[in-house]
């Protein structure tokens, strides 16, 4: 029994040193000379890269917090029409990535789009006539991203808000606090870990994004690397910037952790269920509608409708084996990540429910940090080594056998997949983990008194009680690799594209409408976890009202 716990053990801290291999290559890379390159980077373009993120961070840090908290309270504490509906269709805009809503809105806004043509034919203005927004720029990047990252803020901040002591609310009513000091004075200070945590992930989304910033012509990190890998084809000076966005994302995960370890409120009411909302009328329920409706229209519901009709324009010839090719590529790829996934997260989640140690739970924690680190990042970190073994492999073999190798790994579906799993096996291993930890300890007691081996353990009893976990971890996986762009096209091989890839290669070729079916494939394809959310958010409400 204990070689059998041993060889569990050595698979976790296997997979955790995989996994972590990008991210220690890019820290490797640190201190190694990037020649004239890096210098070039100082003179001219870094102070660019990091005055442009963080004013992209402050943007989209404004309009989520906006978007989400002020939702999430009126869903959960007032009662307006429509506020049923809006509690769960709320988190749609998550289905949309930000890159295909960025070419959306592009369409829609620039010179020649529907907007400005039909301004144009009602005033008889002509070029220079008017004053327009530019949507390409700093402002609109962050209003796109703002549009599709305020669930995060929105699902967290709801959550704390519904948990939050009616003792405390009721007190603050007796007070004679209306519904606006109730907020700020009570509900915001007690909910601001949560918000914080949930800012802190849309701002990691924010520093990940490469299709969004790219198109609008926004210099940032992600931007920097791609032009530093491929313009100037400095594999170093490209690290040491991955690093430098790495940095970020350590910050980020720093302040979270301070803000929530200094926000510590103690509750000792178990009053919880029966929530009295604020009852809102006339001009404030409105109001209130209004506010839920905005975020929902402008990131969903009009740009899914946009896509919706341009597929429809474009529909006769658009469908071709072309475009089937491309989501068999997708598909079956996404599909082999999800699953090699699952498998991996298995391992992880039941290696440490059976050896608990500090070094197994360690590698665990170790193995669930990719999904914080950005694709570029990883691409990055991925292709490096990758690169150094095969030309290692390559001169060896050719000196000793006169044999050449070639590429084994780089330029191959082995890394893109790799890298893949190193992004995202912390979302299978966060709902594998979750499942697991709704099954009694006794069961494994049982499995052992019968005679079963761990593995055994597992495969009869514990994945038959798993199965609605399981298929979740898939999905999210599934979708999160459909939607991926930067890594994809960092690591993809040569003739080979993915729904995202072409979306982006249309758009940059400025053929909008013709990105469309892809893009609403991916969309439709992201539904798929907003569901699973919206049911989840529906059970919770009915347990609510019980």
């Amino acid at each position: 029994m204990q070689e059998r716990r041993g060889l569990w053990s050595a698979s976790i801290v296997a997979i955790a040193l995989l996994t972590g291999l990008p991210v220690l290559v890019i820290v490797g890379f640190i201190l190694v000379p990037a020649g004239d390159v890096w210098q070039h980077l100082l003179d001219t373009v870094l102070a660019d890269y990091v005055l442009n993120t963080l004013l992209l961070m402050l943007g989209v840090a404004v309009g989520t917090l906006i978007g989400g908290v002020g939702t999430a309270w009126l869903t959960s504490m007032c009662r307006f029409p429509g506020r049923g509906l809006f509690e769960w269709a709320l988190i749609l805009p998550m289905a949309m990535p930000a890159y295909i809503i960025a070419y959306t809105y592009t369409g829609m806004l620039d010179f020649a789009g529907p907007v400005q043509t039909t301004l144009r034919d009602w005033t008889g203005w002509g070029f220079g006539d008017y004053w327009f927004p530019e949507i390409r720029s700093l402002e609109g990047a962050a209003l796109m991203l703002a549009l599709v990252l305020y669930p995060y803020v929105y699902l967290l901040s709801r959550a704390a808000f519904l948990s939050q002591s009616l003792c405390v609310l009721d007190v603050s009513r007796t007070l004679g606090n209306g519904p606006w000091r109730t907020f700020f004075s009570v509900a915001l200070p007690l909910a601001r870990p949560a918000i914080v945590a949930g800012l802190t992930l849309a701002l990691m989304e924010t520093l990940a994004d490469y299709g969004t910033v790219q198109y609008f012509g926004v210099q940032t990190f992600t931007t920097g690397i791609f032009r530093t890998w491929f313009g100037l084809n400095n594999a170093a000076a490209a690290a040491q910037l991955s690093a430098m966005l790495l940095g970020f994302v350590l910050v980020l995960i720093a302040l979270e952790r301070i803000s929530r370890s200094q926000a510590r409120y103690d509750d000792t009411s178990r009053r919880h269920q029966s929530i009295r909302r604020y009852h809102l009328t006339g001009w404030r329920a409105a109001a209130a509608v209004v506010f839920c409706l905005i975020p929902l229209m402008l990131g969903f519901l009009i740009p899914a409708g946009q896509l919706a009709a341009w597929a429809l324009t474009i529909a006769e010839g658009a469908y071709d084996a072309a475009f089937w090719r491309l989501v068999r590529n997708s598909l079956e790829l996404a599909a082999i990540a999800a699953l090699i996934a699952l498998l991996l997260a298995l391992v992880l989640g039941y290696g440490k429910r059976l050896h608990p140690t500090r070094a197994v739970t360690g590698a665990v924690k170790v193995a669930g940090l990719g999904y914080a680190v950005p694709g570029t990042v990883i691409a990055i970190g991925v292709i490096i080594p990758f690169a150094w073994f095969d030309n290692t492999l390559d001169a060896w073999m050719r000196q000793t056998f006169d044999v050449s190798t070639g590429l084994l790994l780089s330029g191959t579906l082995a890394a893109l997949v790799f890298a893949y799993l190193t992004r995202f096996l912390a979302v299978a291993l966060q709902t594998v983990e979750a499942g697991l930890g709704r099954i009694r300890p006794s069961m494994d007691e049982a499995g052992r008194a019968m005679g079963y081996r761990p593995g055994q353990v597992l495969r009869r009893i514990h994945i038959p009680m798993l199965r609605g976990s399981l298929l979740t971890a898939v999905l999210l996986v599934f979708v999160d690799v459909l939607k991926e762009l930067p890594a994809t096209l960092i690591l993809r091989p040569f003739n080979f594209n993915t729904l995202a890839v072409r979306a982006y290669e249309l758009a940059s070729d400025e053929r909008l409408a013709d990105t469309a079916p892809a893009a609403l494939t991916i969309v439709l394809a992201g539904l798929v976890p907003v569901i699973l959310l919206s049911r989840s958010i529906t059970k919770s409400r009915n347990a609510d009202t019980a």
